[in-house]
């Protein structure tokens, strides 16, 4: 009771009556006859028009919070729930399934991260807003107030005409459709460019402010968190550690996990001469919860005192966190002695070979489309890169970045130009979803033990390199004998670029491989690219939107639009003085802590 007390003063205002109230919510499933606890006592109150950020790491309980709260929580097999969320009104526990129904026609809304999923991929996109709106022409409405360009056209079009960015506004018109009271938005930005998610985040902040409506901003990004948000709520292991005005959390944090995950957040003035701080240690598993504070195993303040339950206190004005040290992380992070000592050797570096890992020269590739229109995908590309050296391609979707790799990969042939290729094996992807790219049902050795193969490696050679090529990217020898779903993101990432090594290929291609991780792992994986670059002299084409993760991982970055290289040059010139308008804008669009959004409704 304590807890929610503390809590209720950070929520709101005492002259409000909190929209949403979360007391004491457990939610527990059952897999393979082990208990899940995915939330653990969390106890949260959201105020009319409020926008709160909840953050934390896969896996830390946020989604299940959300689906929670919109009483979408799945029904067979049905967790085990116990507690209270009272949403307008209404304990969505309790309800009915008819009072959950209308609760959700009434007053909530979702937005969830991938919309292919969300949307029907037989209907056209203004039938399924028309029938959570009423009729075309209110869907019509709802599309031109989300910024929908050509709004009257795209009601004809089905999901996968549109773009990833129009498709998100889709969705949002629907979730807004019937002027909800809530709505609970679960990573919507993440799989989009830098461009498209700083529009969409205006699209949010604009919303709330005219419709007065309440968000719950799912998100593992503390810097997209902060430019829109008016409280950070931090959640680990299926419980609150931290809670407080955005303002306060980022720049007075009191939980050691918060202010790791502040630490390991990408800036455009990031240290690219060191290792990128990361957070040691995996996350909770969620059968086998520790006692006490959740963080405890990762905590380098860890005492026996942690281990005892630690409720959130107040820690300043409408603040409260969860830390049996308070004052000693306060002592600490004042001297500065929470900062991670660095090795001397740099892992990013500018190389010094004089023949090539892969030259690119002319490289184009065209696209026929419906009615007769050619996508000119790649218009010209003249790209060269040196064993050991990395260069980043940056753009938005659609600029050719991941057809460029595709045609050094061998995988889509060229229309025009040449491709020069370097000494060793033949080049390597590694995807943005490290899952997908695996065979569900084989075991990670067996996969590393494939491409063994395929080199005719010697039968009795091969367990011994996979056992090196697992330990190369920090993954025990165990890890051989799982499979993909069994791993969390990041063991599946490392697992990828292991299976892309195992052999030293000339050239490491890399889509998007950092995207769709937590901030945590982000720094873990390019740690991990700078070290194997180096040690394997790969020369390393690393595709990303984030000119920040381009920055600290490439010796040089490439700006792509339209098939093209409008803008190339050392990483650190490009970040730090753009001279081309394009390559300027996607600076301006990248999150940045301390920057507030305006609510605005441009297209995407």
């Amino acid at each position: 009771m304590t807890v929610m007390a503390a809590e209720r003063v950070a929520v709101v205002p005492a002259r409000d009556e909190p929209l949403v109230r979360v007391e004491d919510l457990h939610v527990t499933f059952t897999r393979k006859g082990s208990e899940v606890r995915s939330l653990r006592g969390v106890s949260l109150e959201i105020g009319r028009g409020e926008i709160l950020g909840l953050v934390g790491e896969s896996g830390s309980g946020k989604s299940v919070l959300g689906l929670a709260m919109l009483g979408l929580l799945p029904s067979s097999p049905a967790p085990r729930t116990s507690g209270r969320i009272v949403v307008a009104g209404t304990d969505v526990l309790t309800a009915s399934a008819e009072q959950r129904r209308l609760l959700r026609r009434d007053h909530l809304g979702a937005v969830f991260q991938d919309p292919m999923t969300s949307l029907n991929p037989t209907m056209r996109v203004g039938r399924q807003i028309a029938e959570k709106a009423g009729s075309q022409q209110e869907a019509l409405r709802l599309l031109d107030a989300v910024g929908v360009p050509e709004a009257k056209t795209r009601l004809r079009a089905y999901p996968h005409e549109l773009s990833g960015g129009l498709r998100q506004r889709v969705m949002i018109a629907m979730a807004v459709a019937g002027s909800p009271s809530l709505i609970v938005a679960d990573e919507p930005t993440t799989a989009l460019d830098v461009s498209v998610q700083a529009q969409i985040l205006e699209l949010v902040v604009g919303l709330r402010d005219e419709l007065g409506c309440s968000f719950v901003f799912v998100t593992h990004d503390l810097g997209v968190a902060s430019e829109i948000a008016d409280r950070i709520a931090v959640l680990y292991g299926g419980k609150l550690l931290e809670v407080g005005p955005t303002e306060t959390v980022l720049e007075a944090p009191r939980q050691p996990y918060t202010i790791g995950l502040l630490r390991t957040r990408l800036s455009p003035t990031s240290d690219r001469d060191h290792p990128l701080p990361t957070l040691s240690g995996e996350p909770p598993d969620p059968r086998e919860h520790p006692p006490g504070c959740p963080f405890g195993p990762r905590c380098a303040l860890h005492v026996a005192v942690c281990d005892e339950p630690v409720p959130l206190v107040p820690v300043g004005p409408a603040h409260v966190a969860a830390c049996a040290q308070p004052k000693r992380l306060l002592e600490l992070e004042q001297e500065r002695r929470v900062e991670q000592q660095w090795p001397s050797e740099p892992v990013f570096r500018q190389v010094q070979h004089k023949y090539p890992g892969v030259v690119l020269t002319g490289i184009r590739k065209a696209f026929p489309q419906r009615g007769g229109t050619v996508l000119h995908a790649l218009d010209g590309v003249d790209l060269q890169v040196k064993p050991g050296e990395c260069l980043a391609l940056v753009g938005e979707s659609g600029s050719g970045k991941s057809t460029l790799l595709r045609v050094v990969a061998g995988l889509v042939p060229a229309d025009s130009g040449e491709i020069e290729m370097g000494r060793g094996g033949r080049p390597q992807m590694v995807f943005q979803d490290a899952g997908s790219s695996m065979t569900p049902w084989s075991t990670i050795g067996d996969l590393l033990t494939d491409r063994l193969r395929a080199e005719r490696v010697p039968r009795r050679a091969r367990a011994a390199l996979v056992r090196e090529a697992l330990a190369m990217v920090g993954l025990p020898g165990e890890v051989a004998s799982a499979k993909a779903q069994q791993l969390s993101g990041g063991q599946r990432q490392r697992a990828s670029l292991a299976r892309a090594v195992i052999v030293p290929p000339r050239v490491l291609l890399c889509d998007e491989p950092t995207s769709a991780l937590d901030v945590s792992l982000v720094a873990t994986v390019l740690n991990l690219l700078g070290r194997l670059r180096r040690e394997l002299d790969m020369a390393v084409l690393f595709v990303t939107h984030d000119l920040a993760a381009a920055r600290v991982a490439a010796d040089r970055i490439a700006v792509m639009t339209k098939g093209r290289i409008v803008e190339e040059g050392p990483a650190e010139r490009i970040v730090g003085a753009p001279t081309h308008p394009y390559t300027r804008a996607l600076l301006d669009a990248a999150p940045r802590p301390g920057r507030r959004r305006a609510g605005k409704q441009g297209a995407a």
